[in-house]
């Protein structure tokens, strides 16, 4: 029987839901003894803003345990450019967001992020990586901050509890669940999780009308950067674009401006980007794309402030 892939983002939220499941996860990931996770609660995960124009962080999965300890999963199924930048940003807000103005920093607990990514991040044969901050001959500065990449798709070297939560990621039907079915209680809960969702026709139907609106979304967003592109092509923003396209990065026209910019490209980069956002406004209005959505593709990709988008929405769009 074919199952719903748990690196599908709707059915890993399910799986963290289950508290056992949490558990062992945790445990066997961070190396931490079961008996000694007395309780993980999941937090909200909307970081808040501590002023106005500061970026929102969304998280997948925040969890707290006994200790304080916050622990913050990301699964990641899509090429991310700046991974390393937006995992660092997310545990940064994770630490400092439970502090409250004229609090001790005393009253700051430890994070830890884990990035669970559908890709390789590295070219190293590792597939477990863990950092933390420590000087350059390795003596540690401070355990209150920590990394895992988890990269899923490179060759397991081993049979250790990492490798078996790696290999029920890497399911695809219910023979490869029952391999690994018997290896620990949470892996024996997570099993029977998976086989349920996949049984069940709301979830199925839930996950099927996903993976369309992916491919659906993979095809809006080609349309979205050709047309941008072709009328943004504009003096040393047109080079930027092409690099950025060339490499096959999901954020080719932010990425564009980024190596136009690293490349000493100075005059043409400012009216190149206007005639983008113009161009990314009208490529969205035919798209029937909601004119919130375009604020947002504004802000993301093209660097926009808030404010800055919604002058240009109102300038540039067209009410019919």
């Amino acid at each position: 029987m074919k199952i719903i892939s748990p690196k599908y983002d709707f059915c890993f939220k399910e799986l963290m839901r289950n508290p056992i499941v949490r558990t062992y996860f945790i445990s066997d990931i961070l190396d931490i003894p079961v008996e000694e996770i007395r309780e993980t609660r999941l937090l909200n995960t909307f970081l808040r803003k501590r002023y106005h124009g500061q970026k929102l962080g969304i998280l997948d999965i925040l969890v707290e345990l006994t200790d304080g300890t916050r622990i913050n999963i990301e699964l990641q199924a899509r090429i991310q450019d700046a991974w390393d930048k937006r995992s660092i940003f997310y545990l940064a807000k994770t630490y400092v967001e439970p502090l409250s103005a004229g609090e001790n920093y005393s009253h700051l607990n430890r994070c830890i992020h884990i990035s669970l990514l559908d890709y390789n991040l590295t070219d190293r044969e590792e597939y477990h990586t863990v950092y933390r901050l420590r000087d350059k001959n390795g003596c540690e500065y401070s355990n209150l901050l920590e990394v895992h990449v988890i990269e899923l798709n490179k060759e397991l070297k081993g049979n250790d509890r990492v490798d078996d939560w790696i290999r029920l990621f890497q399911a695809v039907n219910e023979e490869d669940l029952n391999m690994i079915s018997e290896k620990s209680v949470g892996l024996r809960e997570a099993v029977r999780e998976l086989k349920e969702m996949s049984l069940t026709r709301r979830m199925r139907l839930i996950y099927e009308a996903r993976q369309k609106a992916i491919r659906d979304r993979y095809a809006e967003d080609e349309y979205v950067r050709k047309h941008a592109a072709e009328e943004g092509y504009q003096n040393g923003f047109q080079l930027g674009i092409e690099q950025g396209m060339e490499q096959g990065i999901e954020q080719g026209i932010e990425q564009g401006i980024e190596q136009g910019m690293e490349q000493g490209i100075e005059q043409g980069i400012e009216q190149g980007i206007e005639q983008g956002r113009v161009a990314l406004i009208e490529s969205c209005q035919q798209l029937s794309i909601s004119r919130e959505v375009t604020k947002q593709i504004l802000i993301d990709k093209f660097a926009a402030t808030e404010e800055g988008a919604r002058q240009l929405l109102e300038k540039f769009w067209h009410k019919s």
